[in-house]
This record gives structure tokens, sequence and C-alpha cells, in this order.
């Protein structure tokens, strides 16, 4: 029951960093379609529960390395896996691949921050 609600927040709230990242940044494109935008969500909530521990569980020392720095990168390698994987999202350049992993990332923490907060 645990990981159902964990993955339903997870969608949603990447759901509404990847309608926020695809509006604020220039070169991040995201389809406007509803249906094709929870799809992208979808994806990425499933590459951030399954594939992200894993891929950080490999470069732990990395991460400890850099005093958790490094998780940016993951980040940003899971956000460029998602253009890889769906048609839904395109990274145009680089450096809207940094911003929207920032952005997402912020995004993340405030909607987790927030829940976790709110449910005391």
């Amino acid at each position: 029951m645990k990981l159902l609600s964990r993955l339903v927040f997870s969608f949603f709230s990447n759901l509404i960093a990847l309608i926020i990242a695809g509006n604020v940044i220039v070169g991040f494109e995201i389809t406007s379609n509803l249906v094709n935008l929870m799809i992208a969500a979808g994806v990425f909530t499933l590459l951030n529960i399954y594939l992200r521990p894993l891929v950080k569980m490999i470069l732990s020392p990395l991460v400890i390395l850099t005093l958790g720095l490094f998780t940016l990168v993951i980040n940003a390698g899971m956000l460029y896996l998602l253009d890889i994987l769906s048609v839904n999202v395109r990274v145009n350049t680089i450096e809207s691949l940094i911003y929207g992993t920032l952005l997402i990332t912020g995004v993340n923490f405030l909607l987790h921050f927030s829940a976790k907060f709110l449910s005391k």
C-alpha cells in the first residue's frame, strides 16, 4: 500500500514538475496533449522509482565523494533517458537539460517536503 501511494504521489509530482518545466524553460518541449503528458510523467515516475535507486547505488562512491552533488548528474541522466524513451518530451540543448533538472528537482523537493510537513 505504501508503494502504491508513493507511486501515485510521485506521478502527480512529476506531472506538475514536467508541466512547469515545459512552460518555463526554453528548449524543453512537452506535447500539450494531456494523455501524452501523463504517459511521459508515468515513464519518468517509473524511471525515478525503479532505475534511479539502482544507479545511485552503483554510483554511490561518487555521490559520497561529492557530498551528494552527483545526485544532480543522476537526475539529469534520468531526464535524458526520458528524452530518449518518450517521444512526448524533447530536450533540445544541454543548457535546457541542466535547467530542467534543477527545476524538476526543486519542484519535487518542495512538493515532497510540503506533503511530509502537512501529514504531521
